[in-house]
């Protein structure tokens, strides 16, 4: 059986499996990503699983967890999923608002944001994401969205979280371009080029989670989502996965957690209903 194949239906198993297990991929995502959070510190958000798994994560746990959206707003406690980063709900429930330079020049930029939630349509073992092409840089076959404020928040906040699909298409032996920098090549280099934060702590994806390795910074699985097999998790991994002496089984979604996931995802008056 090829790579390829052997990813096909590593993603098939895990497709098929949704059913049997009571909750969706793209849930264990989310719900994985909330637990990430811990109350009371400061989180950049983005629009998507990154906004569904931070107001998961204090509509549950961590109530005092302070959200910062790219357009400027500050603390702000969505009652329901915001469609943009300029979704007036964002604005009428923030704390304060600022202009987007003074998040990322004095929050940012500053290291005052304690996580950053970054994805991307590449990532190699040392964390590194790629954002901008596919194929070469100059003849791309596909231009992605590009960088955005990623670079910043992966060299400023004090740990970043990556939330990225898996497969070999994804997990790539070699980046195609180098949009945001995890770990460049391995231990010195953020130390070397002076990036304030604290690079990326951890890699949720649809089959488990990632941690950097303390001595090599290399990528290791730490963690199969419930129903995943490590088969699956190397066969939709584009290098030699590093597994952990500890690899352990995440805890499934709990009712009220998917409960609340649900309300949020389905309902337009989100957390009022």
């Amino acid at each position: 059986m090829s790579a390829l194949t052997g990813a096909g239906v590593a993603r098939s198993a895990v497709e098929g499996s949704d059913k049997t297990r009571g909750f969706t991929s793209d849930e264990m995502m989310t719900v994985a990503a909330s637990r990430a959070l811990r109350d009371g510190v400061v989180c950049f958000v983005g629009i998507g699983l990154p906004s569904t798994a931070a107001n998961l994560a204090r509509a549950t746990h961590a109530p005092h967890l302070v959200l910062i959206y790219e357009s400027g707003t500050i603390g702000a406690k969505p009652s329901r999923l915001p469609l943009s980063i300029g979704d007036a709900e964002l604005a009428e429930t923030a704390d304060t608002v600022v202009s987007v330079p003074e998040i990322f020049n004095y929050w940012l930029q500053a290291g005052r944001i304690d996580v950053g939630f970054l994805s991307a349509a590449q990532l190699d073992r040392h964390a590194n994401l790629n954002s901008t092409v596919i194929g070469p840089y100059d003849h791309p076959r596909v231009r992605l969205p590009g960088a955005g404020g990623a670079p910043e928040i992966a060299a400023s906040c004090r740990e970043v979280i990556i939330v990225i699909r898996q497969s070999l298409r994804t997990f790539v032996e070699k980046l195609d371009f180098v949009t945001s920098v995890g770990y460049s090549a391995g231990p010195g280099y953020r130390e070397r080029y002076g990036l304030s934060g604290g690079g990326p702590s951890l890699v949720i994806t649809d089959l488990g989670l990632l941690r950097p390795n303390p001595e090599t910074l290399v990528l290791e699985l730490t963690h199969l989502h419930p129903g995943v097999t490590l088969e699956q998790a190397r066969a939709a991994t584009g290098w030699d996965l590093a597994v952990s002496d500890q690899l352990a089984t995440t805890e499934p979604p709990t009712s009220q957690e998917l409960e609340i996931l649900r309300r949020l995802n389905s309902t337009p008056g989100g957390l009022r209903q």
